[in-house]
């Protein structure tokens, strides 16, 4: 197979890599719908088995949670267990130590299955970075097509943990100007949880040598308006 080698004049990466702007959003103390480290999922709501219960369950669940804590006394009886010892039937709830509402042997497993289930369900916005290179073109010929810098390390933005829909990213420097940005739709993928996705930025890694991170990457899910941690990268070097 033939291998052409196109030149390419030097350029800094910012003429090379910026794709069409997107609505700036405002930082995360602002940001609509956020609801700290515990914002659930769409389709989740907070439990509320008692004040501070933030682990996120269906609607449904919320609501035969409220009527079970109402009806907690009609369920105690005094027994081998003191005055709160459940009635025939019923079982403590223990959805949280010390939970001695009395509900359904169903009802006890849905809230143990729950708390299992806490972290998949909250909008952590997990946010990492990886490398790829851009592989020659295909001519349909026999012969390839490639440039010189094909080989040079591009950064991938990566995420799991959000709403399935729309996520913003960025590139920022450490000033908090702009670089880079991007919108991508997180869905479900085998292997992460929640909305996932992985945009290649075309943004050249500069990280070489050792030297130190000038910028850095982060993401926002538009659902929620929650913001990912800031990944420190470095970007804006020359390249031939």
């Amino acid at each position: 197979m033939k291998r052409t080698l196109l030149g390419l004049a030097t350029a800094t990466i910012a003429g090379l890599a910026v794709t069409a702007p997107v609505t700036l959003m405002a930082g995360p103390a602002s940001a609509g719908g956020d609801f700290g480290p515990n914002t659930c999922l769409e389709g989740y709501v907070w439990r509320e088995a008692r004040t501070g219960d933030v682990v996120c369950v269906t609607p449904a669940t919320r609501t035969q949670t409220l009527a079970d804590n109402a009806a907690k006394a009609s369920r105690w009886t005094s027994g081998p267990f003191g005055p709160h010892t459940c009635v025939t039937g019923y079982v403590w709830r223990e959805a949280f130590t010390g939970d001695d509402v009395c509900v359904t042997p169903a009802t006890r497993a849905q809230a143990k299955a729950d708390n299992g289930k806490a972290a998949d369900r909250r909008v952590s916005a997990k946010l990492w970075i990886t490398r790829y290179t851009v592989p020659p073109v295909d001519n349909g010929d026999g012969t390839s097509t490639s440039t010189s810098v094909d080989d040079i390390p591009r950064l991938k933005i990566n995420g799991d943990h959000y709403n399935f829909g729309q996520v913003r990213l960025y590139i920022r420097y450490n000033t908090g100007r702009l670089y880079w940005s991007g919108t991508v739709s997180a869905s479900a993928h085998s292997g992460y949880v929640g909305g996932s996705f992985g945009k290649k930025t075309g943004v050249f890694d500069c990280s070489g040598g050792g030297k130190a991170a000038n910028a850095y990457a982060q993401a926002q899910d538009v659902v929620s308006g929650r913001w990912s941690p800031r990944l420190p990268v470095r970007v804006g070097c020359a390249v031939l």
